[in-house]
């Protein structure tokens, strides 16, 4: 009996000390991030499936068991999380919420081109009706500077983002796990180094590229990549709304007045518009989605064709 009950003791006491802390992201990039710094103390369990979008992603029943065995949530600042993590905290009250966005000053959101000339027509339009529906201009214009002042979730595009992103991990890691502080730390450096890697891999590659630079993309989730490299990314869709006429015709011409070597689409959304404009111009239609896992060649990718190597 006494045996046993020795035994048991041992068994509980290895099973705590080898206990791995379980974490839930949001998107794919963060699990590679964190499954990086992490290594094999940590399991983490993803949100958002391959093939769907954070925009309006909603969890599955079964992703709640996640939920209810975590020790730490960490949140990126994507749309779903807005309506999730109040619920995904009051499910599991020991739950750490980790933001991982901490530190990072978000830009504002892309909008269509030549979006600012089509505000001010509606802008007179609705002046002229200003007297009959004041009430409906006023809650409209409150909607309209609410999508203007939307920001740019994507932070996970840019090196220099992603190192503080890494940062972050490490720490909150660290404060619940701080018994493999060493472990955390060797694996946070070493993956510093291959963000640096990255980033100056990525302008090798766009050495030749000019300052200023525009390429096409569907969804506008590269606006921290063309930041960091100088570059200007022209959005066919923004705020989930494609492109009237209009601003496909406004879009076509500056593609072929730009020399723009291609439209990127996510598989995420749909690349119809993308598509047309691409057949217009006389351009490929490239995939690339920022919630590949593989972060670093995905930019890479992004790179080399927009330097068209």
């Amino acid at each position: 009996m006494i045996k046993k009950l020795l035994l048991t003791t041992i068994l509980g006491t290895t099973g705590f000390l080898y206990a791995k802390v379980n974490a839930v992201v949001s998107i794919l990039p963060q699990k590679t991030f964190v499954e990086a710094i992490g290594g094999d103390k940590v399991n983490v369990a993803l949100m958002v499936k391959p093939g769907n979008s954070p925009h309006t992603y909603e969890p599955k029943p079964s992703q709640m068991k996640d939920i209810n065995n975590a020790d730490i949530y960490f949140s990126i600042g994507v749309e779903f999380e807005e309506a999730w993590l109040p619920k995904f905290a009051s499910q599991n009250k020991k739950m750490i919420i980790g933001n991982i966005a901490k530190g990072i000053e978000k830009l504002p959101m892309a909008e269509h081109h030549h979006d600012e000339d089509e505000h001010k027509e509606e802008k007179e339009d609705h002046n002229h009706e200003a007297d009959k529906h004041e009430e409906h201009d006023h809650d409209e214009h409150a909607e309209h500077e609410l999508e203007h002042d939307a920001l740019d979730p994507h932070i996970w595009t840019s090196t220099a983002n992603v190192k503080i992103i890494a940062k972050n991990i490490y720490n909150y890691l660290v404060k619940i796990d701080s018994k493999n502080k060493t472990h955390y730390k060797n694996n946070y450096e070493k993956f510093l180094e291959h963000i640096n890697q990255t980033d100056i891999t990525i302008k090798k590659i766009l050495i030749d590229t000019a300052t200023g630079t525009k390429f096409m993309v569907f969804h506008p989730s590269w606006g921290y990549f063309a930041r960091d490299y100088g570059l200007i990314q022209i959005a066919i869709e923004a705020g989930g709304k494609n492109p009237k006429p209009k601003q496909v015709a406004y879009l076509i011409d500056e593609a072929k007045e730009e020399k723009v070597k291609a439209v990127f689409t996510a598989p995420e959304f749909s690349d119809k518009v993308a598509t047309q404009i691409a057949k217009e111009v006389g351009i490929p239609v490239i995939k690339v989605s920022p919630l590949n896992p593989k972060w670093s060649e995905n930019l890479i990718q992004l790179a080399n064709a927009i330097a068209n190597k």
